[in-house]
C-alpha cells in the first residue's frame, strides 16, 4: 500500500505556523489595535498623510527602478553563461554567489567608499572630465540604485542561469537558419524562454530592495525616506506600535500584490506556451 507523505509534512508546517503565520497574525491584529477596542484609524493616519503616501510611492518607485537596473545587467551576464565554457561558467557561479556569502552590512559600507567623493566614482568622472571637482553619490537615489542593484543582482541572475541551463542550443540554430539575426533571436526566442526566470527574479529583487532598511538608511540617508524607515521612526522615536505595524502590513500587501500579479501573469504564459 501506497504511504501517505503527509507525516514528513507536518514538522515543516508546524515552523511555519510557529514562526511566520503566527507572528504575522500578532502584526495584523496589532495594527487594528485601538484604546476602544478594533479600529482602522491606524491605516487612516497612514494613507491621510500625504507624506506617508508619498514614501510609499517612493518605496515602489526604487524597487521597480533596482528590478530594471538588475535586468539590464542580467540578461547579458545570463547569456554569457549559457554562451560559455565549462571554465567560465564556474567563474561566473563564484563571482555571483561569493556576494550573497557576505554580509549586507558589510557590502552597504562598501559603497559608502565607492560612492564617495574620494571613490572611484568621482575619481573616474573627473579623469574623463564630466566633473570638474570631486562630486559624491551619497544620500542620492541614483547611488541607492547602483547598491542596490549590486547587492540583488545575483537575485535575477541565478533564475536566468536556471532556465538557460535546460534551453538547447538547437532553438537559436533554426532561428539563425531561418534568417533572424541576433537581436530578432533575443527577443523572438531567448527571452520568451526567460520569462519564467524573470518573473522569479523580479519578485526577489523587488522584495528585497523594498525591505532592505540597513542600505537604505545608509546609503539614502535621511532625505530619502522609504518604509522600513518610516517604520523604524515609529516603533524606536515615537513609540506608536499600532502605526508602525499598520505600516508594516500596507508593506506586506503591496509586496504581496505584486507577487500575485506576477505569478498570474508566468501562469497565464505557461498556459499559451502549453496552448
Amino acid at each position: 500500500m501506497k504511504q501517505s507523505g503527509f507525516p514528513y509534512v507536518v514538522p515543516m508546517l508546524l515552523l511555519s505556523v510557529a514562526f511566520f503565520a503566527t507572528p504575522l497574525a500578532v502584526l495584523v491584529g496589532f495594527s487594528f489595535t485601538g484604546h476602544g477596542g478594533a479600529t482602522l484609524d491606524h491605516y487612516a493616519r497612514f494613507f491621510g498623510d500625504a507624506f506617508n503616501f508619498r514614501v510609499l510611492i517612493n518605496t515602489a518607485r526604487l524597487g521597480i527602478e533596482t528590478v530594471i537596473g538588475t535586468t539590464l545587467l542580467g540578461i547579458p551576464i545570463a547569456l554569457l553563461y549559457w554562451h560559455g565554457g565549462r571554465n567560465l561558467r564556474q567563474i561566473l557561479i563564484f563571482l555571483t554567489l561569493i556576494p550573497m556569502l557576505t554580509s549586507n552590512v558589510v557590502r552597504t559600507f562598501a559603497w559608502i567608499v565607492i560612492l564617495g567623493r574620494q571613490g572611484p566614482i568621482s575619481e573616474a568622472l573627473m579623469s574623463m572630465g564630466i566633473t570638474g571637482m570631486p562630486t559624491s553619490l551619497m544620500f542620492t537615489e541614483l547611488g541607492l540604485v547602483m547598491a542596490m542593484c549590486q547587492i540583488d543582482l545575483p537575485l535575477i541572475i541565478l533564475p536566468l542561469i536556471a532556465i538557460l541551463s535546460r534551453t538547447p542550443y538547437q532553438l537559436t540554430e533554426a532561428a539563425q537558419v531561418s534568417g533572424a539575426g541576433p537581436w530578432r533571436i533575443l527577443v523572438t526566442v531567448l527571452l520568451p524562454l526567460m520569462l519564467p526566470g524573470l518573473l522569479a527574479g523580479w519578485i526577489l529583487v523587488f522584495a528585497s530592495t523594498s525591505s532592505s532598511f540597513v542600505t537604505q538608511a545608509v546609503i539614502g540617508g535621511a532625505r530619502n525616506v522609504y518604509v522600513p524607515q518610516l517604520i523604524y521612526r515609529e516603533v524606536g522615536t515615537l513609540f506608536d506600535w499600532p502605526l508602525a505595524s499598520a505600516i508594516a502590513v500596507v508593506l506586506l500587501l503591496s509586496t504581496g500584490c505584486l507577487l500575485v500579479a506576477l505569478t498570474m501573469i508566468s501562469r497565464h504564459r505557461r498556459l499559451v506556451g502549453h496552448a
